[in-house]
């Protein structure tokens, strides 16, 4: 199969796959001669080109001053500082929202501030970002100044009810913004039309990060830690790092040196207790994570508290200064995170029936689906949107029930549909239709009346059909070739394992080809174990295909990872199976 060729794989039971190798997009020459030869491949499949490239030294992020209104924030901050200043910051619900708000009371207090108080909107009474209800309940606080983190960007009421309340407002975000900015008293977003800030990929709490960089050369020019300390702000990088592989943004340079450097102090034994508690509850060694510990491990734990209750218990976890407060507030976040397992489970199954029964005649699925039923819980919509577009390759909204006659709708997307566009093109197209929207390119959220679901069903199918080629709705799967031989082996393993971090827009190397099926079983109900060989020949390996319930043929072609599996203090080679024919 030459590279970039789509392969079609066909199975007798309808479970073929498409595949598409990922073709060099530099050279491997230029890379260091002393690498794997097959993690130079993996590199230069991802545009690595050259050994600065592949540096991850703090030294290679980026300057703070080329970030817009960044002197406007330090201002704001610093009289805040001078003048004792009540300070609040207000979140977001969600991992990202959680580490940056307990990033910056962290370093707010660090950097001296004696009146610093959080607050994290609640799902359901308040919806999302700086709404006037928030502002409501932040006047509880009597606050001088707002730092908004991971929202604020399109909160325009939000922002002229705190200024009517004699507030100033910072908004530090990273959502793209509307077409007019709110009034706010200094606004920091890289994704700012006027924002020279080369990187547009940063989390929220990678944006607060960045003030707090800027604040500290301010107060340092100041004279301001000749009485205090001076915080070291790489510290507090294990909570960049969990915010930002959270938040599924992608893994441009700038964010792999951010979560690198994270990554390096928690493995050090230098994590918060919060986020050590965190690890323990995922059955994850703080000496041995990476990245995708913690998408898969750490953040679901910390997102169950603002899905299914209140983000607040998540940022004392964060905050708990000494292990027998983050562990209670862990524990909580654990059963919370079973809990959600079991309801999404619930949810996705009716989402697939109710798909399974449209009747669609020769049209076929639409491009762009939309599910709901009237008790699912909007907290977990977003997460069967995004194992129906798993199952489906499209476009899908997930809604829930919202107050007195409202829907709120979770969107995720494909590649090459921006799902927040749609939305606008949609909300253009058909105005007082969509009452709320915002997000990203693959994910967005979006508000409207609930007798307007159909209507909406329809236009949000007809403009994702403007979007879409039929390669899209194909269900591509990317790998980085085949192995053989030698690639098979535990070194092959680690050498990838540490060559990252992976995720979003930097993936994770992935492989394919065939093999003879040996042995196999279930186990855990819904885990497919296997023994596999190599079609051309070699040692048997080991093999596990999770939420894979059905056994499979004696001959398969599977997509696959190399996994380091750890057992009884053992490591062991593990191909952990992402795709079966």
């Amino acid at each position: 199969m030459a590279d970039a060729e789509l392969h079609r794989i066909p199975a007798r039971d309808g479970t073929g796959l498409v595949l598409r190798r990922r073709p060099l997009q530099a050279a491997i020459d230029a890379l260091p001669a002393s690498l794997p030869a097959l993690l130079r491949r993996v590199y230069a499949a991802r545009g690595v080109g050259d050994a600065d490239a592949l540096s991850l030294d703090l030294a290679r992020l980026p300057d703070f001053r080329q970030l817009a209104d960044i002197d406007a924030a330090c201002d704001l901050i610093e009289q805040a500082l001078t003048a004792d200043q009540r300070i609040l910051v207000v979140g977001d619900f969600d991992a990202d929202g959680a580490t940056a708000t307990a990033l910056a009371v962290h370093l707010l207090r660090a950097f001296g501030a004696r009146q610093v108080d959080y607050l994290v909107p609640d799902r359901a009474r308040h919806g999302y970002g700086l709404s006037p209800s928030v502002v409501a309940a932040a006047s509880e606080f009597a606050p001088e100044l707002i730092i908004t983190v991971d929202n604020g960007i399109a909160s325009h009421d939000g922002v002229t009810a705190a200024h009517a309340l004699g507030c100033r407002v910072l908004v530090t975000d990273h959502h793209l913004p509307p077409p007019e900015l709110p009034a706010a008293d200094a606004i920091v977003n890289p994704n700012r039309k006027d924002c020279p800030f080369p990187d547009k990929a940063l989390a929220g709490v990678g944006v607060i990060f960045y003030v707090m960089l800027a604040l500290r050369a301010r107060l340092r020019d100041r004279g301001w830690f000749r009485e205090q300390p001076e915080p070291v702000l790489a510290d507090y990088l294990d909570l960049v790092a969990l915010g930002t592989v959270a938040d599924v943004v992608p893994l441009t340079h700038t964010n792999r040196v951010l979560v690198a450097q994270g990554l390096k102090r928690i493995r050090r034994g230098r994590a918060r207790p919060g986020i050590a508690a965190l690890a323990q509850m995922a059955g994850r060694e703080l000496n041995r994570l990476v990245a995708t510990d913690i998408g898969f491990g750490l953040a679901p734990r910390l997102n169950a508290a603002g899905r299914l209750d209140n983000m607040a218990l998540g940022v004392e976890c964060l905050l708990a200064a000494h292990a027998h407060g983050a562990d209670s507030a862990a524990l909580v976040l654990e059963q919370l995170n079973a809990e959600r397992r079991e309801r999404q489970s619930q949810m996705q199954d009716e989402a697939l029936t109710s798909l399974a029964a449209l009747d669609l005649g020769d049209a076929g699925l639409p491009s762009g689906l939309c599910v709901h039923q009237a008790d699912w819980h909007e907290g977990i919509v977003g997460l069967v949107a995004g194992r129906i577009r798993e199952r489906y390759h499209r476009p899908v909204v997930a809604f829930a029930r919202a107050g007195a006659g409202g829907l709120k709708g979770s969107a995720r997307s494909v590649p090459g549909v921006h799902i927040r566009d749609v939305l606008a093109n949609v909300a253009t197209a058909h105005p007082g239709l969509v009452d709320k929207f915002g997000g990203h390119g693959m994910a967005a959220g979006l508000s409207l009346a609930a007798h307007d679901l159909d209507r909406f069903r329809d236009a949000f199918a007809i403009e994702v059909d403007r979007w879409v080629t039929p390669a899209m709705l194909d269900g591509i799967i990317d790998t980085d070739g085949a192995l053989s031989g030698d690639d098979f082996s535990l070194d092959t393993a680690r050498a990838l394992r540490e060559g990252g971090p992976w995720g979003a827009g930097f993936p994770e190397p992935a492989f394919d080809g065939e093999f003879r099926v040996l042995d196999q079983r279930i186990v855990g109900e819904r885990h497919l174990k296997l023994t596999l060989m190599p079609a051309e020949g070699g040692a048997a390996l080991s093999a596990i295909a999770f939420n894979q319930e059905h056994k499979v043929g004696e001959r398969i072609h599977a997509v696959y990872r190399l996994d380091v599996n750890r057992y009884q203090a053992m490591d062991n080679l593990q191909l952990v199976i992402t795709a079966i024919a």
